[in-house]
């Protein structure tokens, strides 16, 4: 705080600032107690503020750029720290500097010191320590108490340990390598960008210095630089390297293209207040081609529509000014219009809205009054799918399923096993991580993720489901549902032995929810790369017309299971559903029916069929055989062993008769029992047991 208290002219309490900051938008952590400051007077305990800066406000990333904000908060003065006079920065010796990269440096300043390595004074060495910096020694301590004051990072070579001596920026050559101050060794390549001398690379530009000129006791002369540089280039070389650092943070995010000279004098001037060198020779700028400054215009009126309240037409101009901003009344019609300069410290304002948003930080969020918007016509009805996905999710959790929610993007390999074709792979441009290189063509993966985080937490009884998009070159973005179940078939109780659970649980719970959509799923043997051969089944619809295709069920693969963690475990038992053909708009599942009037007959059939045969395929032959009177035909047993021949099942089935006009006679059952049994040996070679 004593530190912030130099920039801002104005009573300011911590607690108070804590809260105001809060109110304008920024994130506060904790307040830190720290020891004082040895020079004030009265040598009163100290505070810090931890504070979370957003991507989009690198001018906040120093303590100028906060102060900037508390004195516009206070309607204070803003004092700028003292710096080298700019008698200082003319004639005498003067290092050449060079920028070969006008794209990625547009520009580089430097200037030479003459100095004397030692410690920093306690006062210095304590600031830094409070920003969360490690003091190292007098010199090196100053460019990095002038990146935290101002937000301009810095570097100091050696001058006698520089080649030439001379100052280069230029991209890295092909099999350059640098020994960094961290030690490391590091291969450099052409689309980075290095500080070199006359013979050789001294610094990744701004990332890090180069060990060959670093500072050290024995040094005398320095070469102090401060530069802007390409954020995208200076992020891009920071991830191939694997090396972030204070100043990367801030380049990355846009530093001010305006603030070397600055950097440079500020820096002169702390080094001859601590009595740790002098400037020597002319401050070199070079800045070929200085970008054209952004002027916007604001509209008083504006200001009042997008934050739905009037603001008093005194508060913008004075507020913008204390930000640095240079508004200028300028002609408009109905209200005061302004042409606000934009100084090159706001990287982040690039619109009139940006300068809107301006005022109403400063005016206060908590001022905005809190409105409904008008309107001026019905809210839109809701999707339909909606109410689709809502069924979907009482459905499978009243079946005990819990809904999981995964990440969109999957890595290669993992979209490429359960989706057989690459060319239908959606592969991310500039993906973060390999983890997340395409979009998901199934939501497969992410879900087998969740099962293996669950059972790694020790929970052995997994039921998950999850209703997501997937993504498909051919198809483009499609609602799928995707189940996993592995573990106990139901909860241990004490009225029944444990059963693990297998493909029929699966199987029954896609069943219940098709029912639940007042239709029913069939299933027929499938080949899938991701699923066990003889355990897995695609799922149809039956619409009245041709089968639908609903998707797919059955047993994962373990060598597919294993990939994604999962070792040694129950068997995962998985399906994927496409929910388009579950249209709420077609299946009136509400549709009342009468109770029956008349009573119903049943028959119990076995039958011996090949064990290859599907079981739906024996209800379809039953169900053409039997005529309309057949309203249910359910499996009750299934058998194979003594008395069955080999490579044979035992099916046995209850098949439920009922007129909805009168009473069936037992004749009329028998017949159509009769024409079942027929079609079943014509049909199928099934024989009656």
């Amino acid at each position: 705080m004593s530190w912030l208290r130099e920039f801002v002219d104005a009573p300011v309490a911590v607690d108070e600032l804590a809260d105001k900051l809060t109110l304008c938008g920024f994130e506060v952590g904790a307040v830190e107690p720290w020891p004082a400051d040895p020079r004030t007077a009265d040598d009163a305990p100290d505070a810090v503020l931890d504070l979370e800066i957003t991507t989009n406000r690198p001018d906040c990333l120093s303590v100028l750029g906060i102060a900037r904000e508390v004195a516009t908060m206070y309607g204070a003065e803003l004092r700028m720290p003292g710096a080298a006079p700019p008698e200082a920065d003319t004639g005498g010796d003067a290092v050449p500097i060079a920028i070969d990269a006008p794209d990625l440096c547009p520009r580089y300043a430097g200037a030479l010191a003459e100095v004397t390595v030692g410690p920093s004074p306690p006062w210095l060495a304590r600031r830094l320590e409070a920003a969360g910096v490690r003091p190292i020694n007098n010199v090196v301590d100053v460019t990095n108490y002038v990146m935290i004051e101002l937000g301009q990072p810095m570097h100091a070579f050696d001058l006698d340990r520089l080649a030439g001596p001379e100052i280069r920026v230029r991209r890295a050559r092909a099999g350059e390598t640098l020994r960094t101050l961290d030690g490391a060794d590091r291969r450099l390549d052409p689309e980075m960008l290095a500080i070199a001398d006359a013979e050789r690379p001294q610094a990744v530009a701004g990332i890090m210095g180069g060990a060959a000129a670093e500072v050290s006791a024995a040094t005398r002369t320095i070469v102090l630089e401060a530069a802007w540089f390409d954020p995208i280039s200076v992020r891009r070389t920071s991830r191939r390297l694997g090396l972030a650092t204070d100043a990367s943070y801030r380049f990355e995010r846009g530093a001010d293209v305006g603030a070397p000279p600055a950097a440079i004098r500020r820096a002169r001037r702390l080094l001859a207040d601590t009595a740790a060198g002098a400037p020597r020779g002319a401050l070199i700028d070079r800045f070929p081609s200085p970008p054209e400054p952004i002027e916007l215009r604001l509209r008083h009126a504006r200001i009042g529509r997008v934050l739905g309240q009037g603001i008093d037409e005194g508060f913008v101009a004075p507020a913008l000014t204390r930000l640095g901003f240079e508004p200028t009344p300028a002609a408009g019609d109905g209200g005061a219009v302004w042409r606000v300069r934009v100084p090159t410290f706001r990287v982040d304002v690039s619109r009139e809205e940006d300068l809107i948003e301006e005022i109403a930080r400063h005016h206060g969020y908590d001022e905005i009054p809190t409105t409904f918007p008008a309107l001026t016509r019905p809210a839109a009805a809701p999707g339909p799918w909606r109410d689709r996905d809502r069924l979907v999710r009482r459905l499978l959790t009243g079946s005990g399923f819990s809904e999981a929610v995964t990440y969109g993007f999957i890595e290669q390999a993992a979209a490429r096993a359960v989706h057989a074709d690459p060319q239908d792979i959606v592969a991310l441009r500039n993906p973060l991580s390999e983890r997340g290189a395409v979009l998901r063509p199934s939501l497969l993966p992410g879900l087998v993720d969740s099962v293996v985080h669950n059972r790694r937490r020790e929970r052995p009884d997994v039921r998950l489901f999850e209703i997501g998009s997937r993504f498909r070159r051919g198809a483009g973005e499609t609602p799928a549902l995707a189940i996993a179940i592995t573990g106990a078939a139901s909860a241990v109780h004490w009225s029944a032995p444990a059963r693990r659970a297998d493909l029929f649980d699966l199987t029954g719970v896609i069943a219940r929810l098709c029912s639940g959509f007042g239709v029913e799923a069939t299933f027929e043997p499938l080949t899938a790369g991701h699923l066990v051969p003889g355990r897995s089944a695609r799922v149809h619809l039956q619409t009245g017309g041709d089968p639908v295709v609903l998707g797919e069920a059955g047993q994962l693969d373990p060598a597919f299971a294993a990939t994604r963690g999962m070792t040694g475990l129950d068997p995962v038992y998985v399906a994927e559903l496409d929910l388009r053909p579950l249209d709420l708009g077609v299946f009136d599942r509400l549709r009342a029916a009468p109770v029956p009037r008349y009573p119903s007959i049943t028959r119990d059939l076995s039958v011996e069929v090949d064990d290859a045969l599907p079981a739906a395929q024996v209800r379809d032959t039953i169900r053409t055989a039997a005529g309309p009177t057949l309203v249910e035909v359910v499996e009750v047993d299934r058998y194979t062993g003594s008395g069955v021949a080999a490579g044979a099942v035992s099916l046995s089935l209850r098949l439920t008769f009922r007129a909805p006009d009168r009473t069936l006679t037992d004749a009329e059952v028998q017949r159509s029992t009769d024409r079942v049994l027929q079609t079943l040996a014509e049909t199928h070679r099934a024989k009656q047991r």
